[in-house]
């Protein structure tokens, strides 16, 4: 954050902090008294205004993606994880019983009520919450009248410049934490990665956090994608399903939707950047 009165850059910060914080307690999927736990728990809740404005772009992502965002993935994710734990995969039965819980339309909700169509369901947002926090962090900042900040909650969200220069991210290279794929400026955009490095079950990064919901296993092509939209959330969720939908829908996504340029690296360290991403840095 670039400001000179220090004492209102810190209640900035405060403020950005506390609404990051906020979505984080209402969406967690484990602290037990946040709504995402009790929906899983009980399959239905009156829901927070926030967790309604996520869900319903939690929706518009599945209708737009034909399916490959879905926030019901949380019983793979769950099989997995139990699996992993005992240092092997879940077997063809378990991955079947968890794959017969995952539908996006099965997601019900109004202002009223949110209700999981089938028991067992569960959800989980941690492929929107993250952009979503580095949204209304940076509106926070905005509503102090702070005109340059550079929020990374995970995902980045950014206005403004440094000292003059366009806020400057390095993109990680899948396979090497130390090395950069891309170096770009941002452009008023905001910034997402998803990669099977962050959470992998196997060692060969084939099976991961991320789930094809069609076929109940991790998508096979991509290493990460980066996204840049003109928020934090639809750029993670985004970054999620692009992993899902492989570098040929992902480019042709990112054709047809104005403001969404993406950079995709499959296993073999091959990259694919759409028209508007940004070149690199000198």
């Amino acid at each position: 954050m670039v400001h000179a009165d220090e004492k209102l850059a810190r209640r900035a910060i405060n403020a950005a902090l506390d609404a990051a914080q906020q979505v984080d307690r209402l969406m967690s999927i484990y602290h037990a008294d946040s709504q995402v736990f009790r929906l899983n728990r009980d399959g239905v809740l009156q829901p927070d205004p926030q967790l309604l404005a996520v869900l319903e772009q939690a929706r518009g992502l599945s209708l737009l993606t034909d399916g490959a965002f879905d926030i019901s993935v949380q019983p793979l994710w769950h099989a997995y994880s139990v699996a992993a734990a005992r240092g092997t995969l879940p077997d063809a039965q378990q991955q079947d019983r968890a794959l017969a819980l995952v539908d996006w339309r099965g997601v019900k909700s109004s202002k009223s009520r949110i209700e999981l169509a089938r028991p067992g369901m569960a959800v989980t947002l941690n492929g929107l919450a993250q952009g979503y926090a580095a949204d209304v962090a940076l509106a926070a900042v905005h509503a102090h009248g702070i005109e340059h900040a550079l929020l990374d909650t995970g995902e980045f969200a950014a206005r403004g410049r440094k000292h003059g220069q366009p806020w400057t991210l390095g993109v990680r290279a899948p396979r090497d934490p130390q090395a950069l794929a891309a170096t770009l400026h941002l452009d008023g955009r905001a910034m997402a990665t998803s990669g099977d490095y962050e959470m992998a079950f196997t060692p060969d990064y084939l099976h991961h956090h991320i789930f094809d919901p069609k076929a109940g296993c991790s998508p096979p092509q991509l290493a990460s994608v980066t996204v840049l939209a003109h928020s934090a959330m639809l750029a993670d969720g985004l970054s999620t399903a692009c992993m899902v939908l492989g570098a040929d829908k992902a480019m042709a996504l990112a054709a047809r939707l104005p403001g969404l340029d993406l950079l995709a690296i499959d296993k073999a360290g091959r990259a694919w950047r759409s028209a508007g991403f940004p070149p690199e840095t000198a």
